[in-house]
């Protein structure tokens, strides 16, 4: 099994932590106001944190691990309700977004193949690419509570608003 190298986290994060956690709530609260999603509301649970750079190596037998960035990233986890009918907009994210349903279910849709989704039911999750355009839904007739963790380069918007791909 090979060792897991750590991060570390300098004065020099802490401080540029401090100056970014301004421009981060901000763009957090502007992104939800200008979003062309409905009945999608975020609240943020952590963060921002800036973190240096990453290079985290782990493997087992079933399981290998690598997760490495460059320059300085922001971290935050991110908590939505979505009500039935309701959806996120079409959007994308500037780094991976970890996503993880913890009630109903919510239908994904990537720009690259907008007719169809795929379902994700409370207890599942996903990835989701940095620079991928998409849409989550909520086809139910129970309200979606998600939870996300971001991982995107110091000073970079959380979220993009992205334009419908069917027009």
């Amino acid at each position: 099994m090979k060792k897991i190298k750590n991060f570390r986290v300098s004065a020099r994060t802490v401080v540029l932590t401090s100056v970014a956690v301004a421009g981060l709530v901000t763009a957090l609260v502007g992104t939800a106001l200008a979003t062309p999603g409905e009945g999608a509301f975020p609240t943020l649970i952590a963060g921002p944190v800036a973190l240096d750079e990453l290079d985290i190596k782990g493997e087992t037998e079933t399981h290998e691990l690598e997760l490495k960035t460059k320059g300085i990233s922001q971290s935050v986890i991110v908590r939505f309700h979505i009500v039935p009918g309701g959806h996120t907009g079409w959007h994308s994210h500037p780094g991976p977004a970890f996503v993880m349903v913890k009630a109903g279910t919510l239908t994904l849709y990537y720009a690259d193949n907008p007719d169809v989704g795929v379902d994700y039911p409370a207890g599942t999750g996903w990835v989701e690419e940095p620079g991928r355009v998409h849409i989550a839904r909520n086809h139910g007739d129970v309200e979606v509570e998600l939870d996300a963790f971001l991982l995107v380069p110091l000073g970079a918007p959380l979220r993009i608003d992205e334009p419908d791909p069917q027009g």
